[in-house]
């Protein structure tokens, strides 16, 4: 799995935002569910996300040194980054390991602005160039920055066209900048290339629901649900669908669902906000 479908599912959280309590009279329908659009600036990821390293990261260069670098990722990042700053003769695979362990080290725009140098000046083929930027629109969107992940994601997006993983990971930084309609094409043409995407369908629903079209989100949710009924990003976003179309008791057993399977995490976070604020109705 590479880098972008795995941070896909973990930032499903980011976009699958808390509903709003009422401020004005009326029922709770009303605007309880209702997201704020996100700012360009706003955190896009939880602060507990890491870069996920896969088992084969996407390669750049060749060699026992580099692969060594790389293997130690998940387990050392602290060693890999000093291997990677003391391999003078490294180049480009030096700076590919370094920037991945600024990110496993807990310096996500450190990491993401070494990806983004790395990926535009790189001369790996451009499919790895691609994945590279993709990892750039992961790190910039752990830093919370939306904007940079954006583009990261764009210049991915023009180098790997097809690739459904970047395509994912373009939908999940247009979302964070309110970019819906864009976020819906993407997750479509990804849908296409794997219908049984469980978070392509989940972030197409946030996506569709932030642009209003909230029987075609609560189709695609409905779908994500019966492929992976204990998927807690799905169960999250049902419930707010389900609030926004007045089914309470529907959005609250979603929410507390989810709030089981993922505790101490965001999604769980998210989902005992949301039942705080259905149990304290709307405000007069």
């Amino acid at each position: 799995m590479s880098p972008c479908a795995v941070l896909a599912a973990a930032a499903l959280i980011a976009v699958a935002l808390p509903l709003r309590a009422q401020t004005t009279p009326g029922p709770p329908l009303a605007t309880a569910a209702q997201s704020p659009a996100p700012s360009p600036d706003a955190e896009d990821a939880p602060a507990d996300a890491q870069l996920p390293i896969p088992p084969v990261p996407p390669r750049i260069a060749e060699g026992d040194q580099y692969d060594r670098c790389m293997d130690m990722l998940a387990d050392d990042p602290a060693g890999a980054d000093a291997l990677a700053t003391s391999w003078k003769a490294g180049g480009e695979a030096a700076a590919h390991c370094h920037a991945l362990a600024q990110v496993e080290l807990g310096n996500p725009a450190a990491g993401a602005a070494l990806l983004t140098a790395l990926a535009t000046t790189s001369q790996a083929p451009p499919s790895s160039r691609a994945e590279v930027f993709g990892q750039a629109a992961q790190a910039w969107t752990m830093a919370g920055t939306a904007a940079n992940a954006y583009a990261a994601a764009a210049q991915a997006i023009a180098l790997a066209p097809e690739d459904p993983d970047l395509r994912v990971t373009h939908a999940i930084a247009a979302i964070a900048m309110n970019r819906n309609q864009e976020a819906d094409e993407d997750l479509t043409d990804a849908l296409e290339t794997d219908p049984k995407r469980t978070d392509a369908l989940v972030l197409r629903a946030t996506a569709r629901r932030n642009l209003g079209r909230l029987p075609e989100a609560a189709a695609d949710v409905a779908t994500a649900c019966a492929q992976d009924p204990d998927n807690a990003d799905a169960l999250l976003e049902r419930g707010i669908i389900r609030q926004r179309q007045g089914d309470l008791e529907g959005a609250r057993a979603d929410w507390e669902k989810a709030r089981e399977l993922s505790p101490d995490t965001a999604t769980g976070d998210l989902a005992q906000q949301n039942l705080a604020l259905l149990d304290a109705g709307p405000r007069q």
